[in-house]
Protein backbone atom coordinates (compact mmCIF):
# COMPACT_ATOMS: atom_id res chain seq x y z
CA UNK A 1 0.00 0.00 0.00
CA UNK A 2 2.80 2.38 0.97
CA UNK A 3 4.44 1.46 -2.60
CA UNK A 4 1.12 2.27 -4.61
CA UNK A 5 0.35 5.54 -2.57
CA UNK A 6 4.03 6.72 -3.21
CA UNK A 7 3.94 5.66 -7.03
CA UNK A 8 0.47 7.55 -7.36
CA UNK A 9 1.62 10.69 -5.60
CA UNK A 10 4.71 10.57 -8.24
CA UNK A 11 2.55 10.38 -11.24
CA UNK A 12 0.41 13.33 -9.83
CA UNK A 13 3.12 15.38 -9.12
CA UNK A 14 4.76 15.12 -12.74
CA UNK A 15 1.79 15.32 -14.50
CA UNK A 16 0.85 18.69 -12.97
CA UNK A 17 3.96 19.90 -13.59
CA UNK A 18 4.35 18.66 -17.12
CA UNK A 19 0.87 20.24 -17.57
CA UNK A 20 2.28 23.64 -16.44
CA UNK A 21 5.07 23.65 -18.57
CA UNK A 22 2.80 25.04 -22.02
CA UNK A 23 6.08 25.73 -23.88
CA UNK A 24 7.10 22.04 -23.59
CA UNK A 25 3.71 20.54 -24.46
CA UNK A 26 3.29 23.22 -27.24
CA UNK A 27 6.46 22.31 -28.85
CA UNK A 28 6.07 18.35 -28.21
CA UNK A 29 2.94 18.78 -29.86
CA UNK A 30 4.29 21.01 -32.71
CA UNK A 31 7.08 18.35 -33.55
CA UNK A 32 5.47 15.46 -34.94
CA UNK A 33 2.95 17.83 -37.33
CA UNK A 34 5.90 20.07 -38.56
CA UNK A 35 7.33 16.57 -39.78
CA UNK A 36 4.53 15.20 -41.17
CA UNK A 37 3.76 18.71 -42.72
CA UNK A 38 6.88 19.95 -44.00
CA UNK A 39 8.70 16.74 -44.63
CA UNK A 40 6.24 14.19 -45.59
CA UNK A 41 4.67 16.64 -47.93
CA UNK A 42 7.99 17.63 -49.33
CA UNK A 43 9.26 13.66 -49.98
CA UNK A 44 5.62 12.76 -51.39
CA UNK A 45 7.30 14.29 -54.34
CA UNK A 46 9.86 12.28 -54.64
CA UNK A 47 9.89 9.12 -52.18
CA UNK A 48 8.31 6.48 -53.15
CA UNK A 49 7.92 3.67 -50.92
CA UNK A 50 6.41 -0.07 -51.57
CA UNK A 51 3.45 -0.93 -49.98
CA UNK A 52 2.10 2.83 -49.16
CA UNK A 53 -0.03 4.47 -50.94
CA UNK A 54 2.31 7.59 -50.33
CA UNK A 55 5.53 8.90 -48.78
CA UNK A 56 2.88 10.90 -45.96
CA UNK A 57 1.06 7.43 -45.67
CA UNK A 58 4.09 5.45 -44.81
CA UNK A 59 5.36 8.51 -42.31
CA UNK A 60 2.14 8.71 -40.42
CA UNK A 61 2.70 5.43 -38.29
CA UNK A 62 6.53 6.54 -38.18
CA UNK A 63 5.67 10.34 -36.62
CA UNK A 64 3.01 8.13 -34.01
CA UNK A 65 5.84 6.50 -32.27
CA UNK A 66 8.26 9.93 -32.69
CA UNK A 67 5.68 11.64 -30.69
CA UNK A 68 5.48 9.38 -27.65
CA UNK A 69 9.61 8.86 -28.22
CA UNK A 70 10.29 12.50 -27.61
CA UNK A 71 7.17 13.40 -24.58
CA UNK A 72 7.98 9.80 -22.71
CA UNK A 73 12.29 10.68 -22.47
CA UNK A 74 12.20 14.07 -22.16
CA UNK A 75 9.92 13.67 -19.39
CA UNK A 76 13.12 11.95 -17.50
CA UNK A 77 13.98 15.25 -16.96
CA UNK A 78 11.76 15.55 -14.13
CA UNK A 79 14.10 12.80 -12.01
CA UNK A 80 17.63 15.11 -13.18
CA UNK A 81 15.98 18.39 -11.61
CA UNK A 82 14.57 16.86 -8.44
CA UNK A 83 18.03 15.15 -8.22
CA UNK A 84 20.10 18.49 -8.62
CA UNK A 85 17.30 21.20 -6.16
CA UNK A 86 17.77 18.29 -3.44
CA UNK A 87 14.23 17.45 -3.91
CA UNK A 88 15.01 13.65 -5.01
CA UNK A 89 16.57 13.00 -1.00
CA UNK A 90 13.14 14.01 0.52
CA UNK A 91 11.50 11.52 -2.10
CA UNK A 92 13.35 8.79 -1.56
CA UNK A 93 12.93 9.19 2.66
CA UNK A 94 9.44 7.25 1.65
CA UNK A 95 9.75 3.46 2.75
CA UNK A 96 8.83 2.42 -0.76
CA UNK A 97 12.54 3.04 -2.30
CA UNK A 98 13.48 3.37 -5.81
CA UNK A 99 11.46 1.23 -7.86
CA UNK A 100 8.72 2.75 -6.48
CA UNK A 101 10.36 6.06 -7.51
CA UNK A 102 11.29 5.10 -11.18
CA UNK A 103 7.76 3.38 -11.34
CA UNK A 104 5.55 6.56 -11.05
CA UNK A 105 7.76 8.28 -12.90
CA UNK A 106 7.91 5.82 -15.95
CA UNK A 107 3.81 5.93 -15.36
CA UNK A 108 3.81 9.36 -15.95
CA UNK A 109 6.25 9.95 -18.49
CA UNK A 110 3.69 7.03 -20.51
CA UNK A 111 0.83 9.18 -20.41
CA UNK A 112 2.73 12.58 -21.46
CA UNK A 113 3.91 10.42 -24.20
CA UNK A 114 0.70 8.25 -24.87
CA UNK A 115 -1.26 11.75 -24.71
CA UNK A 116 1.09 13.74 -27.66
CA UNK A 117 0.97 10.77 -29.46
CA UNK A 118 -2.98 10.23 -29.08
CA UNK A 119 -3.25 14.18 -30.63
CA UNK A 120 -0.98 12.79 -33.83
CA UNK A 121 -3.35 9.86 -33.94
CA UNK A 122 -6.45 11.44 -33.88
CA UNK A 123 -5.11 13.07 -37.25
CA UNK A 124 -5.41 9.58 -39.12
CA UNK A 125 -8.45 9.51 -40.98
CA UNK A 126 -6.60 12.37 -42.53
CA UNK A 127 -3.44 11.03 -44.21
CA UNK A 128 -4.74 7.17 -44.29
CA UNK A 129 -7.65 5.20 -45.10
CA UNK A 130 -8.29 3.58 -41.79
CA UNK A 131 -10.66 2.16 -39.69
CA UNK A 132 -12.13 2.77 -36.11
CA UNK A 133 -10.58 -0.51 -35.14
CA UNK A 134 -6.86 -0.07 -36.93
CA UNK A 135 -6.89 3.39 -34.35
CA UNK A 136 -7.79 1.23 -31.58
CA UNK A 137 -4.92 -0.89 -32.32
CA UNK A 138 -2.61 1.80 -32.78
CA UNK A 139 -3.35 3.04 -29.45
CA UNK A 140 -2.56 0.32 -28.10
CA UNK A 141 0.87 0.03 -30.06
CA UNK A 142 0.95 3.54 -29.23
CA UNK A 143 0.68 2.90 -25.25
CA UNK A 144 3.83 0.89 -25.45
CA UNK A 145 6.10 2.64 -27.63
CA UNK A 146 5.58 5.07 -24.60
CA UNK A 147 5.90 2.68 -21.96
CA UNK A 148 9.68 1.99 -23.38
CA UNK A 149 10.46 5.23 -24.31
CA UNK A 150 9.53 5.93 -20.45
CA UNK A 151 12.22 3.80 -19.20
CA UNK A 152 14.70 4.74 -21.87
CA UNK A 153 14.24 8.42 -20.60
CA UNK A 154 15.00 7.03 -17.14
CA UNK A 155 17.66 5.21 -17.54
CA UNK A 156 19.55 8.17 -19.53
CA UNK A 157 18.95 10.82 -16.52
CA UNK A 158 19.50 7.84 -13.74
CA UNK A 159 23.26 8.27 -13.41
CA UNK A 160 23.36 12.50 -14.12
CA UNK A 161 23.06 14.85 -11.84
CA UNK A 162 22.46 18.18 -13.74
CA UNK A 163 19.87 19.24 -16.26
CA UNK A 164 22.47 20.49 -18.66
CA UNK A 165 24.42 17.21 -19.25
CA UNK A 166 20.64 15.87 -19.33
CA UNK A 167 20.23 18.16 -22.50
CA UNK A 168 23.40 17.53 -24.05
CA UNK A 169 23.06 13.56 -23.80
CA UNK A 170 19.33 12.86 -24.56
CA UNK A 171 19.49 14.49 -28.36
CA UNK A 172 22.73 12.35 -28.42
CA UNK A 173 20.45 9.47 -27.84
CA UNK A 174 17.22 10.02 -29.14
CA UNK A 175 17.94 11.41 -33.09
CA UNK A 176 19.79 8.19 -33.03
CA UNK A 177 17.03 5.99 -31.87
CA UNK A 178 14.46 7.49 -34.25
CA UNK A 179 16.96 7.54 -37.38
CA UNK A 180 17.75 3.69 -36.68
CA UNK A 181 14.12 3.24 -35.96
CA UNK A 182 12.43 2.65 -39.73
CA UNK A 183 10.20 5.96 -39.22
CA UNK A 184 10.95 8.06 -41.66
CA UNK A 185 12.49 5.32 -43.77
CA UNK A 186 12.61 1.53 -44.59
CA UNK A 187 14.80 -0.25 -42.44
CA UNK A 188 15.44 -3.10 -45.13
CA UNK A 189 16.93 -0.38 -47.34
CA UNK A 190 19.80 0.58 -45.01
CA UNK A 191 23.33 -0.31 -45.46
CA UNK A 192 24.11 -3.65 -43.41
CA UNK A 193 25.91 -1.65 -40.74
CA UNK A 194 22.93 0.04 -39.93
CA UNK A 195 20.51 -2.29 -40.56
CA UNK A 196 22.21 -4.45 -37.74
CA UNK A 197 22.03 -0.92 -35.41
CA UNK A 198 18.15 -0.86 -35.82
CA UNK A 199 17.57 -4.26 -35.17
CA UNK A 200 18.63 -3.90 -32.07
CA UNK A 201 17.03 -0.52 -31.44
CA UNK A 202 13.65 -1.11 -29.73
CA UNK A 203 12.25 2.04 -31.35
CA UNK A 204 12.58 -0.45 -34.61
CA UNK A 205 10.40 -2.74 -33.03
CA UNK A 206 7.39 0.14 -31.86
CA UNK A 207 7.45 1.82 -35.34
CA UNK A 208 6.73 -1.71 -37.27
CA UNK A 209 3.95 -2.63 -33.84
CA UNK A 210 2.66 0.45 -34.86
CA UNK A 211 2.92 0.45 -38.94
CA UNK A 212 0.83 -3.08 -38.83
CA UNK A 213 -1.71 -1.81 -36.74
CA UNK A 214 -2.28 0.28 -39.78
CA UNK A 215 -2.18 -2.44 -42.17
CA UNK A 216 0.54 -1.61 -43.52
CA UNK A 217 3.39 -3.99 -44.74
CA UNK A 218 5.77 -5.41 -41.55
CA UNK A 219 9.36 -6.40 -41.12
CA UNK A 220 9.05 -8.40 -37.87
CA UNK A 221 5.33 -8.86 -37.39
CA UNK A 222 3.36 -8.00 -34.26
CA UNK A 223 4.58 -11.06 -32.40
CA UNK A 224 8.25 -10.38 -32.53
CA UNK A 225 7.71 -6.37 -31.71
CA UNK A 226 5.67 -7.11 -28.97
CA UNK A 227 8.08 -9.36 -27.55
CA UNK A 228 11.42 -6.95 -28.04
CA UNK A 229 9.14 -4.22 -26.64
CA UNK A 230 8.52 -5.82 -23.57
CA UNK A 231 12.07 -7.59 -22.71
CA UNK A 232 13.67 -4.44 -23.41
CA UNK A 233 11.05 -2.36 -21.13
CA UNK A 234 12.22 -4.68 -18.43
CA UNK A 235 15.19 -4.53 -18.86
CA UNK A 236 15.82 -0.74 -19.42
CA UNK A 237 14.00 -0.60 -16.05
CA UNK A 238 16.22 -3.06 -14.18
CA UNK A 239 19.37 -1.21 -15.44
CA UNK A 240 18.03 2.43 -14.55
CA UNK A 241 17.46 0.78 -11.08
CA UNK A 242 20.78 -0.38 -10.62
CA UNK A 243 22.32 2.76 -12.07
CA UNK A 244 20.01 4.87 -10.00
CA UNK A 245 21.94 6.22 -7.09
CA UNK A 246 21.21 8.99 -5.70
CA UNK A 247 23.97 8.83 -2.67
CA UNK A 248 26.51 8.47 -5.41
CA UNK A 249 27.42 5.28 -3.04
CA UNK A 250 28.21 2.90 -6.61
CA UNK A 251 30.92 5.53 -7.47
CA UNK A 252 33.78 6.43 -5.34
CA UNK A 253 35.92 9.45 -6.05
CA UNK A 254 34.59 10.12 -8.64
CA UNK A 255 33.11 14.00 -9.44
CA UNK A 256 30.14 15.62 -11.17
CA UNK A 257 28.89 13.93 -13.78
Amino acid sequence: MIALAAVQAIVARDLSRAMRQKSRVVGGLARPFMWLLLVGAGYNAIARVEGAASYQAFVFPGVVAMSALFGSMLTGIATVYDREFGMLRLMLTSPAGVPALLLGRAAAATIVGAMQGAVVLACAPLVLDTTGGQIATAFAALLLTAAVSSVLGLLVAAPLRSIENFAGVINVVLFPLLFLSGALYPTAQMPPALRAAARINPVTYAVDLTRGAFGQPTEFGAGTSLAVLAVATIAAFVAAALLFDPERRLVRGGGRR
